[in-house]
């Protein structure tokens, strides 16, 4: 099992920029990807970035590739959510997600065993 934990959550303005964390412990030996998610109320959770833990190969939804950027820091089990120019549609809860299997591009949260707790993102107009 894999423990994970985010930080960096908060309230910018429209345009701003934010750049989440998230630590994974536990049995991070078997970590084959993390993701980043996000959620609104109502609504399913979505897709946002991941990235392959050994060759760092990365997915990004189309929403957010020109924006936001995902990285990893393998020596300190540590995958970040870098997101620039925000928009209020970014709103939601963020939640990371490691994956213990080989999957063909990790875009769907049934790719992922572990996830964290979440953390609020609010852009305002």
């Amino acid at each position: 099992q894999v423990h994970l934990v985010e930080s960096g959550g908060g309230l910018v303005q429209t345009g701003g920029s934010l750049r989440l964390s998230c630590i994974a412990s536990g049995r991070t030996v078997g970590i084959y990807a993390m993701g980043w998610f996000r959620q609104t109320r109502g609504k399913e959770r979505e897709f946002v970035a991941a990235i392959r833990w050994r060759s760092g190969i990365r997915y990004y939804a189309d929403s957010v590739k020109d924006r936001f950027s995902i990285s990893r820091d393998d020596t300190a089990n540590t995958v970040y959510l870098q997101m620039d120019s925000l928009k209020p549609e970014d709103t939601a809860v963020y939640s990371c997600a490691a994956a213990d299997r080989y999957e063909r591009d990790y875009k769907r949260s049934s790719d992922f065993r572990s996830w964290g707790q979440g953390t609020q993102i609010t852009v305002s107009s």
